[in-house]
């Protein structure tokens, strides 16, 4: 895909996740960033919210005292919102806004007044974070309108995006005040879809059966729904990330995406081919040193470790489905141990003492629930905790299958690796993301870009997308995409299982499927990517321009 890059006067771009690092959506954003800046250089302005304080500042923001000081000295902001300059600590370094937005709740009922009058938002069934995110996205807005009345947009293309329903009323406030302004809407889930697989639904059997409004009433998502579905419509151009996604979004918001734009990846953010040999014995030697201490057995240099991660949705993640097969893998792999990491972050209370202690001394002991590195707050009702202990993976350590779960982010200062997770991927042998709803699949996309081989779905769009640009198959793609269906459970599970066993055993050539993954990665660089983006400003622009004509 070729497309030549319109011209942008002004490009901002609104998410919780701009210089805060939660999800997927951060690693969508942070690794677009650089291609971005390179087309429109400091044109593009993202927006995030400042959720920071002196003694927890963002790590990923460089506060400056130069940039935009004319319009910071003329902002004329209403009390309540406060405002910091600086630039995002990623490649491309793009200028970043970090809002304050107390004071927008003061104002909160008026404001969704006026969104339902104008757009039939209804905020009325609201709890949760829906007051948090529209504060937020409404103080978006106000900046926006702030920044465009500062420098005059008469006659230029000045175009808005905003992310996920969490930014919708900053949308809807952007397209009220600033009539010629682009709006561009990109749902990367819809809201209303992830409720129904969370609540454990079928969603693909009967998705032509699905109504997105009176799904939202049986769900108790009336608000979330009603704002982005909202937005979908309002916006110039709509987009989300997939196919997948597309066809939700036709069903379930009434509404067809005017194009897909599917997640690259930053290279950079990958070690250089000359460091990756060094970048792989550490972030081993780092995942083996703890798992040794955790279980007070020795772990030899050639254990096969394979990790899941990403987002805590045990079903819709496939994390289920992840333990149960590597549950089957008990006594298949004959000759060599097998680690298993369960990478996903929960209501975490802190690393674990004994694990910290054991980690800065030379003894080695079991210590008591060896599958767990982190404190946990809810281990009586947490499902990953629940299910580990269930398959027995806490009773025998000694078992050629460890299990050990990570409920932290990692960091530099998680307290046990103190390594972030970029720093481990290099070590592992395999991953798998074996998910039921994930509308692209960041977690797979990362892994063959660090030239690890990986697992996933039929049911992801990474997944599809693979098999429909790259290939059919994990020798010359680095990915199995394995079919997934509402009812097909332990076929999948068994599926994993089988291929785990042959790359495990070695079945397969690894450095060759470390290759094809590397190539896989390649197809979906940012700089291919990024066309997708600037042929949705060229709709946003020309809708903008027709509406207001």
């Amino acid at each position: 895909m070729d497309i030549k890059p319109i011209q942008v006067d002004l490009l901002f771009e609104t998410s919780w996740e701009v210089c805060n690092k939660i999800g997927g959506i951060y690693t969508v954003l942070s690794t677009k960033a650089k291609n971005l800046h390179k087309l429109y250089k400091d044109k593009v302005i993202f927006i995030g919210p400042d959720v920071w304080t002196s003694s927890t500042p963002s790590p990923y923001f460089i506060e400056s005292e130069s940039l935009m000081r004319s319009w910071l000295s003329d902002a004329k902001l209403p009390e309540g919102i406060t405002v910091r300059v600086g630039r995002w600590d990623i490649p491309g370094k793009p200028i970043a806004i970090l809002i304050g937005f107390d004071g927008m709740y003061a104002v909160k009922d008026r404001f969704y007044g006026e969104m339902w009058d104008r757009f039939g938002v209804d905020s009325l069934h609201a709890y949760g974070d829906y007051d948090e995110a529209c504060a937020f996205s409404h103080a978006a807005g106000i900046v926006i309108e702030s920044i465009c009345n500062h420098v005059g947009i008469e006659g230029k293309n000045v175009i808005a995006h905003f992310d996920e329903w969490t930014t919708g009323m900053g949308l809807l406030y952007t397209k009220w005040k600033l009539p010629t302004v682009a709006t561009i809407f990109t749902t990367h889930a819809t809201s209303i879809g992830r409720s129904i697989c969370g609540n454990g639904k079928p969603l693909y059997d009967y998705l032509k059966g699905y109504n997105g409004d009176q799904m939202a009433g049986e769900l108790n998502m009336e608000s979330k729904h009603s704002l982005e579905k909202a937005a979908a419509h309002q916006a110039d151009c709509f987009t989300t990330v997939s196919d997948v996604t597309a066809i939700e979004c036709a069903q379930l918001l009434d509404k067809k995406p005017d194009i897909v734009t599917p997640n690259g990846f930053e290279p950079n953010f990958v070690p250089a081919k000359t460091k990756m040999a060094k970048a792989r014995r550490d972030a081993r030697s780092v995942m083996l040193n703890v798992a040794s201490k955790l279980t007070g057995k020795t772990f030899p240099e050639d254990t096969f470790i394979v990790a899941t991660s990403g987002r805590c949705e045990y079903r819709n993640k496939g994390i289920d489905i992840y333990l149960d097969a590597i549950n089957l893998l008990r006594d298949r792999v004959k000759g060599r141990q097998i680690l298993a990491f369960v990478m996903v972050p929960a209501w975490c209370g802190g690393p674990r003492k004994d694990l910290a202690e054991s980690l800065g001394c030379n003894c080695s002991q079991t210590l008591s629930d060896p599958i767990i590195t982190h404190i946990i707050n809810n281990p009586e009702s947490d499902p990953i905790y629940g299910r580990i202990h269930s398959l027995g993976f806490s009773q025998n350590t000694e078992s050629s299958v460890n299990v050990i779960y990570v409920p932290c982010y990692l960091n530099d200062t998680d307290g046990i690796f103190n390594t972030p997770y970029y720093g481990l991927l290099p070590g592992m042998d395999a991953t798998v993301f074996p998910s039921y709803y994930e509308p692209w699949g960041y977690t797979p996309l990362e892994s063959v870009a660090f030239g690890v081989p990986t697992i996933t779905t039929t049911l992801s769009g990474f997944g599809q997308w693979v098999k429909s640009d790259c290939g059919h198959d994990l020798l010359s793609t680095g990915v199995d995409v394995i079919n997934r269906t509402d009812g097909n459970y332990w076929s999948v599970a068994e599926e994993i299982a089988g291929t785990l066993t042959k790359i495990a055993d070695g079945t397969y050539n690894y450095n060759d499927l470390s290759k094809a993954a590397v190539k896989t990665a390649e197809k979906a660089d940012w700089a291919h990517f990024i066309n997708y983006y600037t042929e949705a400003f060229t709709i946003a622009l020309a809708n903008e321009n027709k509406r207001n004509k």
